[in-house]
């Protein structure tokens, strides 16, 4: 059918819905037009962190490694609160795509819950390990009381982190890319403004870094949850009608049901335990960088910021390819789940390829934005450039895995990345660490990432995780 210039403001979303066909020119718009704002936010996220990082790193190496040394624990954190929500928000992709909201809602108000549950156990942990988070790491004296300090006020802030991440993933498995991306963005400069205060006005160095961060957390999650719960129209619990049942609502329609936390578990514990070893992965490698010295920890974690600014368009991709292919999963449509897959991996491959020519020629330069130390600018232009070789199948690795994700299909990809991760980088960088120092560890990372990639374009060519189309 053709539907002329009113084709453009079509949901195309709904056509997976309706079982109605797409053009390929419609389903690669689709796929870029649910890319843009999660690249946008993406890119914006890391701009911001980069120039976050570098308020901290004129402040001196000894700040950039304190919050560098437990900046892999903090990342594991916010693993396994992303876990849970995708636990959940997988489940609301698929009830979409079947065209049941109804319970797409259930599914929602005992995410709110669980996931609350979960995050302030997170946070009570990580409460309980600050003071000898930094020690146990390797840190020395000199950076460990403004490292656990750090960290300790980043544990705090978890629970804000995981309720804006829940309310966001939600949001963008319905098909609204743009309120969570736009947030997202808000809470970039919110960061910033909230930094300098701290750091530089109030003169709170490392702590004030934290402080910030924690707060513009705290507005975006109240953000993110009214724009869930009130002005949703797939799954605003307390919009329009919803709204007038709200006062028949009591505390057994917010009770977890088996089917539904079971089917978190399914989904949501392999990207866990996929987090948490990767975590601790990190916080290995953490350790095999710490006796490298403090430049080399500032390099590396500097580094790290630089490079995220390559690969955050890949998690845009990977986020709009979660939505595709749990909507076209739920729907029963293994064609056009399959089709999603391909062509969001090859968006991913593309743009990544071009993020890593121009980090390769731009290295340098970047890393001097984030440091005016000059030994911390020669090795980490040196890092970067060995990294930029991997972007491409690095690419291919964190699209492919968010199109896993969207299927339910979790298990297999995070025993491949756990595999990877501990068979590969680690082994290659304990061995090279100690000849080539840290390009010797950034040679390793590059080398698995490139593995990793390679082994899940397998696995997406091969349709193994199609198996269970239809059974949702």
């Amino acid at each position: 059918m053709m539907f002329g210039r009113k084709r453009e403001k079509t949901d195309l979303l709904a056509y997976i819905r309706e079982g109605r066909e797409m053009t390929q020119g419609e389903k690669l718009r689709l796929i870029v037009s649910l890319s843009i704002p999660s690249i946008l936010a993406q890119i914006s996220a890391t701009v911001m962190f980069f120039i976050d990082a570098s308020m901290v790193g004129h402040l001196g190496a000894k700040a950039s490694a304190a919050i560098g040394l437990v900046e892999t624990t903090c990342w594991l954190m916010g693993g396994l609160g992303a876990a849970a929500n995708m636990g959940f928000s997988v489940q609301v992709a698929h009830a979409i795509g079947a065209n049941d909201l109804e319970r797409a809602r259930r599914v929602l108000r005992q995410s709110l819950v669980c996931c609350l549950v979960w995050s302030v156990t997170i946070t009570s942990l990580a409460l309980l390990v600050s003071g000898r988070l930094p020690y146990w790491l390797g840190g020395a004296a000199e950076i460990a009381h403004d490292a656990s300090l750090y960290f300790c006020i980043i544990g705090m802030a978890g629970i804000f982190f995981q309720m804006s991440g829940l309310a966001g993933s939600m949001l963008k498995c319905s098909g609204n890319m743009k309120i969570p991306s736009m947030l997202n963005i808000c809470m970039c400069v919110m960061d910033v403004i909230f930094n300098y205060l701290f750091i530089y006005a109030l003169g709170l160095g490392v702590t004030g870094a934290a402080i910030g961060t924690g707060l513009a957390e705290l507005v975006t999650a109240c953000l993110m949850m009214y724009f869930l719960l009130w002005r949703s129209d797939m799954l605003g619990i307390f919009k329009g009608d919803d709204a007038q049942q709200a006062p028949r609502l009591s505390h057994h329609d917010y009770r977890p049901t088996s089917d539904v936390v079971v089917n978190a578990v399914k989904i949501g514990a392999p990207m866990g335990l996929q987090h948490l070893l990767m975590g601790g992965a990190q916080i290995v490698s953490t350790l095999i960088v710490a006796p490298l010295g403090t430049v080399a920890i500032a390099a590396h974690s500097l580094g790290i910021t630089v490079e995220s600014l390559c690969y955050m368009p890949g998690f845009g991709i990977a986020e709009a390819a979660t939505t595709l292919v749990g909507q076209s999963f739920g729907a029963g449509k293994r064609m056009l789940t399959q089709q999603f897959a391909r062509m969001s991996a090859g968006l991913g491959i593309a743009v990544m390829t071009l993020m890593g020519v121009l980090m390769w020629l731009f290295a340098t330069e970047l890393m001097a934005v984030m440091t005016p130390v000059e030994e911390i600018i020669a090795i980490g232009a040196r890092c970067l450039r060995i990294e930029a070789f991997a972007e491409p199948l690095f690419a291919a690795s964190i699209v492919i895995n968010g199109v896993f994700i969207g299927a339910g299909d979790t298990l297999r990809p995070a025993i491949m990345s756990l595999a990877s991760m501990w068979g590969v980088r680690l082994t290659l960088a304990a061995l090279l660490a100690t000849t080539y120092g840290l390009p010797g560890v950034w040679t390793a990372m590059a080398i698995e990432l490139s593995f990793r990639g390679f082994i899940f374009l397998i696995r997406l060519m091969r349709g193994g995780w199609l198996k269970k189309i239809g059974e949702g």
